[in-house]
Order: C-alpha cells, then structure tokens, then sequence
C-alpha cells in the first residue's frame, strides 16, 4: 500500500483509506470480516464519526488488538467544549482506546472562534494537551468554510468532498492547503455513488500527493475492488480522462451526493436514495428500483409534510423537497416507459 505523510501531522497513511460511515449498516461480525481484511492488506487509516451510529463501536472491536498499527480519525458534530469532551469520551470507550489520532469537527456551519476561553476551539486544544487526540482537524461541505479553515492554518487536517467531479474552484482547496502543509482528506469521492467507474476518480485523486481519499465500504466486494486499484494504480490518460468528461457532462449542477445528513425524515421519506433516484436510474442497474418496494417507496414522497428538516439540514443547500417532487415526476415516466 502506498503511504503518504499527512501534512504537518507527519502520520504516514495509506494512501487508500477506509470511510467507516456505510459499516453502520451491516451487522458486527460482517463489519469485523471487512476491516480485518482492510487490515490485513495493508490499509491503516480509518475515518469514522461520533454520529455514524455504531461505526466506532464496530471499528473497537475489529481492530483494537492492533490499535498501535493504525491511524484512526473521529468527529464531533459539538458546539461548546463540554459536549466535545462527552463525545470524545464515548468516542474512546467505542474505539476501546486512550485516544484518537485525529479529532474533527463535523461539518460546523460556522468555525469557531480560537480566543473564546473555554470554547470549542479551546476544548480541542485541551484534549490535546491532555493526550486525548493528536490532532485536530474539521470537515466540511462548504467550500467558503474549509477555504477558511485552511486559511486560519488552525487545523492539522481539512475533509472535504472532492472526487474527479470537483470544480475548478474545489480544487483551488488542494493548493491551498498544500502550500500551509494542512492534510487533505478526500470524502464523497465517489459522489455517493454515481460514479460508476470507480478507477476514474481513484486516478483523479492520485495526482494529488497531498490528499487522502476515504473510499466508503460497505461490502467485501467493494473492499476488493480498491485493494485491486491499489496494486495496479489506473493511469489517468486520455481514456481515463475521457470517462471524466462523459462523468462530468451527467452530472453537472447540483446534486444529492446521499450523504444523509437530511435523516431522519419523519415522513420515513427514504431522502439519499430518492433524491437522485433518476440518476440511478441511469447510472446503474435500474431494475431493483422499479419493483413494486422501491414504487412504495417513491410514492411516499406524496406524504411530505414540508416539515424543513431536510432542506434545512443539506450541507449542499439543495432544495430538498423540490427535489424530490421532481424526482418523483422523472421515476413514474421511467416506470411508465418501462412498463413497470
């Protein structure tokens, strides 16, 4: 496995990390046979999160016999130092470790204010002091905020969505936290999903010395398909480039990337999948999504109660229940040309 140093933390990762966020959603042994196997061929960072339900407490009990070999990274979605330090707690106790190697705040809205006495920024710093977390990182989905954090040079590590869709202006972020030795963690690389080819952004992302993806993994077969990249890196020449293009010119505007941050929906409105199910549609085999569950399922969407949960909890900004009434629309002239 190529390694790479992360900025000025000087943890050397590989350069093809685990994304813990889809394991909540298989059992724990499952979750166990695949971070092993991760493990096992050499992949020794691993990002997960305070609100990604069980994923620590699967991460503690596949791996904490060999927590001295691997790099883990958390995040706290807290908004004052004393509810930072409880979730760093359950944090370590899930993890079944004495501290984490990188502690972010999850996708702020707003940065805080480093000269606040006993505020966020001052809690991380105490954990820190403290031997709780090595470092300190954020993560984002606003480009303005993670241009800023970078800018304040106040974070070891910056996350950020970044894949082989990112715009001009999303890739200025790379640069520019080159130039302040701040570690890139690249999430979303595959844009929930609608990239299909996933050697494509793979070799996107690998001409940037600087960032680390976290590839999400829910399935062994997923796990095998990026071991396989890694032993035989794609090229990004004009063939790769030209899939990018194809990818790029599809999915143009704004999208749901499937993130969940919209959930729970309490009109049990399945919002990541139904949001972009036209470009699933499209984009991969279209045939589960038109049997008569996945109909349910979309025909649920009539029962909106334009609550504002999801549109108010988008880190994209999208239009959530717009969205999905026009979704709605594009699946039943699917359906209907489909004959289903």
């Amino acid at each position: 496995m190529k390694k790479i140093i992360l900025g000025r933390t000087n943890l050397m990762v590989t350069k093809t990390a685990f994304g813990a966020l889809p394991i909540q959603r298989v059992t724990l042994e499952d979750a166990k046979v695949i971070l092993r196997k991760a493990y096992d061929n050499g992949i020794n960072f691993f990002d997960t999160a305070r609100g990604y339900t069980d994923s620590e407490e699967k991460l503690g009990y596949a791996l904490s016999d060999v927590r001295k070999d691997i790099i883990i990274a958390t995040k706290s979605p807290a908004k004052d130092k004393k509810t930072l330090f409880e979730n760093l707690e359950i944090s370590l106790m899930k993890l079944k470790t004495d501290y984490v190697d990188i502690l972010q705040l999850h996708n702020p809205k707003d940065l805080p204010n480093p000269d606040e006495k006993d505020g966020l920024y001052d809690g991380l710093l105490e954990a820190k002091r403290k031997g709780m977390v090595r470092f300190i990182g954020i993560s984002n989905h606003r480009l303005s905020t993670a241009m800023t954090a970078a800018e304040s040079e106040l974070y070891d590590t910056i996350q950020f969505p970044l894949s082989s869709l990112s715009s001009k202006e999303d890739l200025k972020l790379i640069e520019k936290c080159k130039k302040r030795n701040i570690g890139v963690i690249a999430m979303k690389a595959l844009s929930g999903g609608l990239i299909t080819n996933a050697a494509s952004t793979f070799a996107f992302l690998r001409q940037f010395d600087n960032v680390v993806p976290i590839w999400g993994i829910q399935r062994e077969s997923e796990l095998d398909e990026f071991i396989a990249l890694e032993k035989n890196p794609p090229v990004l020449d004009e063939a790769m480039l030209s899939i990018i293009q194809k990818d790029r010119t599809e999915l143009l505007g704004a999208f749901c990337r499937g993130c969940g941050y919209c959930l729970p929906c309490p009109a049990s409105i399945e919002i990541p999948i139904a949001a972009r199910i036209s470009l699933l549609l499209d984009r991969a085999p279209y045939q589960k999504f038109i049997e008569d569950g996945w109909k349910e399922k979309m025909e649920n969407i009539e029962n909106c109660i334009e609550c504002g949960h999801c549109k108010s909890h988008c880190p994209y900004e999208l239009n959530t229940p717009e969205l999905l009434k026009s979704e709605l629309k594009k699946y039943r002239k699917f359906c209907a040309a489909h004959k289903a």
